[in-house]
């Protein structure tokens, strides 16, 4: 392969050489995102700006931890986590928001994904569409414990994953609406949680490269409970889903130990 980096050592998207970050790593999508989770850190350290990917590395529990910002989507996503991978990390939590979509999941709630539908394209380079976009257990688990020690609302199970934000919210309105509209319906139908745009690619890709991923998601809004009539209020403020997955890498920093 090419070295687009020309050999300065550092990963050539996201700006980042070996050993400036820890092995586990959070993954919001908005580079905003970062300081604010960065603030969790001790000593936290802004480490690369690029692009869309913004990496600060601190201290969690006396481990070297990160964060680095994905940007919107799959592509982006499997960059970041090839290039991290590569640098030394092994163990990721998606920080990110989600639509609901089963009618149980309400604004503000967290989802901790167990499962991702591959309605997109990025995992379909890496693995035949057969193969199932999964979390890992041991964080799936450490999520749920944070969520339950911070008495923060959370539901399990699958979300959905899609490339275009606009299929999902005005399908009627695009060339191929009718397809998108039923599938989901089925989606609907299987329980699916929320919908979102980057765990499929990250599980798949993790998979790839046998490392851990997990993720955990604010719900910003639910059209299905919207379309019922049903109380519906917007809330955009990351800081439990934030404070949950922080919590997580301490469960898992200390089942590591042992």
């Amino acid at each position: 392969m090419i070295d687009y980096a020309e050999g300065s050592g550092r990963q050539y998207h996201i700006g980042v050489a070996k050993g400036e970050v820890g092995r586990y790593v959070l993954l919001p999508g908005d580079p905003k995102r970062c300081k604010k989770i960065a603030a969790f850190f001790e000593e936290p350290q802004l480490i690369a700006d690029s692009r869309e990917f913004v990496t600060y590395s601190g201290y969690v529990a006396g481990e070297k931890v990160s964060v680095t910002s994905t940007g919107i989507g799959g592509p982006s996503a499997s960059i970041a986590m090839e290039e991290l991978t590569a640098c030394g990390a092994d163990t990721f939590i998606r920080v990110g928001t989600c639509g609901g979509m089963d009618i149980n999941v309400r604004s503000g709630d967290l989802v901790i994904a167990t499962g991702a539908i591959r309605m997109e394209g990025t995992s379909k380079e890496y693995a035949p569409i057969e193969f199932p976009a999964i979390a890992d257990l041991d964080i799936v688990n450490a999520l749920v414990k944070a969520a339950q020690n911070l008495r923060v609302p959370y539901h399990t199970g699958v979300v959905q994953c899609k490339d275009a934000f606009y299929g999902q919210h005005r399908p009627e309105t695009l060339p191929n609406g009718e397809e998108l509209i039923r599938k989901w319906k089925a989606w609907l139908k299987l329980g699916t949680l929320a919908s979102e745009m980057e765990s499929a690619a990250l599980f798949t890709v993790a998979s790839y490269l046998h490392v851990r991923c997990g993720t955990c998601l604010l719900t910003v809004a639910n059209q299905e409970r919207a379309a019922q009539g049903l109380p519906n209020p917007q809330v955009q403020d990351t800081e439990m889903a934030i404070r949950t997955a922080i919590e997580a890498v301490k469960v898992l920093i200390e089942q590591d130990k042992a």
